[in-house]
């Protein structure tokens, strides 16, 4: 066992606190001063908003149908038009809201937690465990990601909880990494040499030294990762492997517009439109989180 003296104690627990890079108020300062974060965090908080009280903000229901309606262009009823069922355009893009958030960021719930796992173990302990473990996430990002989501979802059959599931086993080995590269650098710190002098066991080093001072990269991945995922959910809605047709989800609602995208290109556009800006939105609140986390990135 190492000696440390009370004075290298002292220094080793000063180098710990020193290892965040940004207090959270010096980040959400900096996050304030970036106009494109608050733009993306704005459209993010309004989305969850819209899917909170979509039941109460929607003017129609997600299954409500009206044939004598079907087709109408944009008007005073219905503001976006209505499709070929007569539905609401409006009132399935709140409710598809929903549905997309759910999977985006369940997906990355469950990419962060078993990922994160495997990278902890990975890092910390190395050896074989390390070889294995990253072996299995090199064979994991050799398969690219949507076709990997394809393959799961045809498998085991369209339903919100295997579109989670799948989107959230093709982003594991994303959070692995990024975790694994995490713990190998804050284990070299002197602190944590110190804490395994002291006596401290394995999985109080994990959970209250390494954990939080590798949370920063962590934190701008999920922002992005929700994006990821939120557009993987709609690219397996567009080709038929999304939920049911009576479901409003984002990526259906494209694949059912795409007939009538000559005569009726509201059906679309709108759409489109909402991905675009969630996408946009969540890559932008990424840089942003991203930009105030880092010092250097902050001093530009």
């Amino acid at each position: 066992m190492l000696f440390f003296s009370k004075k290298k104690l002292n220094k080793a627990t000063q180098e710990m606190l020193e290892i965040p890079q940004g207090s959270w108020s010096e980040i959400w300062y900096a996050l304030k001063r970036n106009r494109r974060a608050m733009f993306g965090l704005f459209f993010i908080v309004l989305l969850v908003l819209v899917a909170i009280f979509a039941d109460f903000i929607a003017p129609y229901g997600m299954r409500e149908q009206n044939l004598s309606n079907a087709l109408q262009s944009p008007n005073g009823t219905h503001w976006l038009g209505t499709d070929d069922l007569g539905r609401d355009v409006l009132s399935r893009l709140i409710y598809g809201t929903r549905v997309s958030l759910t999977v985006g960021v369940s997906a990355v719930i469950v990419a962060l937690v078993v990922g994160g796992i495997l990278g902890i173990l990975s890092g910390y302990y190395k050896g074989w465990i390390d070889t294995l473990i990253m072996r299995f996430c090199d064979i994991l990002l050799s398969i690219p990601s949507i076709l990997l989501a394809i393959a799961i979802v045809a498998s085991l059959g369209a339903s919100l909880q295997n579109m989670i599931v799948a989107i959230g086993l093709a982003n594991i080995p994303i959070f692995a990494r990024i975790v694994r590269a995490g713990v190998i650098s804050v284990k070299e710190k002197q602190f944590i040499e110190a804490g395994d002098a002291l006596g401290a066991n394995d999985a109080r080093i994990i959970f209250k030294h390494i954990i939080p001072n590798i949370m920063s990269p962590v934190i701008v991945q999920s922002s992005m990762g929700i994006a990821t995922a939120i557009l993987s959910a709609v690219g397996l809605g567009f080709i038929g492997l999304g939920l049911e047709a009576s479901v409003a989800e984002w990526g259906t609602m494209l694949n059912f517009g795409r007939g009538y995208i000559r005569t009726h290109p509201y059906l679309t556009l709108y759409p489109g439109l909402v991905i675009m800006f969630t996408i946009l939105s969540f890559n932008l609140l990424g840089d942003g989180l991203r930009d105030a986390i880092d010092p250097k990135m902050r001093e530009r």
